[in-house]
């Protein structure tokens, strides 16, 4: 699968959406990929997931750990994919942590895997708990990263989809200024 045929599912699935929205990093942008509405199908989600193990086939790989809410989903099939363990995190009192009895071991070989990726927050608090359990990164894998692939974890990464979408601090958005109604249609509360 090539960027374009990914881009045509957002878009066959609306889950490419334009408008105002307030994005989990607490930027702006005119643009927002519900990954929820193409990876509902788990065909496009399987194919998404093959990508991203095809960029990590050299790896050794034991576990696959995804932020929750949006990462589970497609870490899961990931995971299914590699035939390894899964696990995921989430918040508890605003600190990223394993819970449920999941646990990584010491030099376990990881692979993170999220559904979008703007300013690889969530990521980068993953690998604080991966790095926690005494285990080993081998990268990153996402269906979007809307940095263009500024972001940079220290891991090898990839990605399905890579394009620069633009964000905007609060202060300089054009549509803030003009008094468009902001969405938040993400998962993470603030």
């Amino acid at each position: 699968m090539d960027q374009k045929e990914a881009l045509e599912i957002f878009i066959k699935t609306n889950a490419l959406l334009e408008g105002h929205f307030l994005l989990t990093s607490g930027k702006h942008s005119d643009r927002y990929f519900q990954c929820a509405r193409a990876i509902q199908y788990p065909g496009y989600n399987g194919k998404f997931a093959t990508e991203i193990v095809k960029n990590f086939a050299d790896k050794k790989i034991d576990a696959v750990v995804s932020p929750a809410i949006g990462g589970i989903v497609i870490g899961q099939e990931v995971a299914r994919q590699l035939g390894v363990k899964f696990v995921f995190t989430e918040r508890e009192n605003k600190q990223m942590t394993l819970r449920r009895g999941f646990e990584l071991d010491a030099g376990e070989n990881v692979l993170i895997v999220e559904d979008v990726v703007t300013t690889g927050g969530s990521v980068f608090e993953v690998i604080d708990v991966v790095k926690g359990f005494g285990a080993n990164i081998v990268g990153v894998g996402m269906i979007v990263d809307r940095s263009g692939g500024k972001v940079n974890f220290d891991y090898p990464h990839a990605s399905v989809i890579q394009m620069e979408v633009t964000v905007y601090d609060s202060e300089n958005c054009p549509q803030c200024k003009l008094n468009i109604p902001i969405v938040k249609p993400g998962s993470r509360k603030f």
